[in-house]
Order: structure tokens, then C-alpha cells, then sequence
């Protein structure tokens, strides 16, 4: 059995505290951030927070200029594709899902965790 060495994650601390992330990040907002050399779209839904990569995959079109449904999607606002912010499935249209990113909201800020 060959063993491959799992994807090395880079820790990311946004924010102080747990309060500072909910009034820094309005819930049902869409915020680009860069973390590293990526650029990931970051959604609060409630006290729920989903990353995930910041193009669509279709025509690379920037998702944080995006919009969200009723049933946590992220429409893309180029053709209206629509993804899944939890797990980055695509729901309508024909490309790949988005790559999505572990978010852990903590006493120290909202942990987000990249390749």
C-alpha cells in the first residue's frame, strides 16, 4: 500500500475574539479576503462561517461579487450558477464544485485552515 502525505494546511486567524468576527463580518454577507496567494470568498450565514474559493470555476468570475439564496447558495454573478457555501457542490450549472476551506469560529477569531 503506497501512503501519500496529506495536504499541509496553513492556519489562518482572522479577528481577536468571537465578537469581533460577528460585527467585523455581518451575517448573510459576502467578503472577498485574501489569505496568502489565495483568494477566498468568505460567507457568514447566522453564526456560521464557509470559505471557499473566490472564482467560479465555470468563467472565473469573482464570487464575492456574488449573492445568496434562501438555501445557502452563492449565486455566481456571471450566469447564475449556484453552489453549495457548505460544501461547495455546484446545484445548477455545468462545471466543477468550488474547493472549500475548514472554518472554525473560536474565543480567538474565526480559524480558517488553506492548502
Amino acid at each position: 500500500m503506497i501512503e501519500y502525505p496529506s495536504k499541509v494546511m496553513k492556519k489562518y486567524t482572522l479577528g481577536s475574539s468571537k465578537e469581533s468576527v460577528l460585527e467585523m463580518i455581518p451575517e448573510q454577507s459576502v467578503k472577498k479576503i485574501i489569505l496568502g496567494d489565495k483568494n477566498i470568498t468568505l460567507v457568514r450565514v447566522t453564526s456560521n462561517f464557509y470559505a471557499f474559493q473566490g472564482y467560479c470555476p465555470h468563467r472565473g468570475a469573482p464570487l464575492y461579487q456574488g449573492s445568496l439564496n434562501h438555501m445557502n447558495e452563492i449565486i455566481c454573478p456571471l450566469h447564475q450558477y449556484r453552489f453549495d457555501v457548505r460544501s461547495g457542490e455546484v446545484k445548477a450549472g455545468a462545471c466543477p464544485d468550488l474547493e472549500t476551506f475548514p472554518t472554525q469560529l473560536t474565543d480567538k477569531g474565526l480559524e480558517i485552515s488553506i492548502p
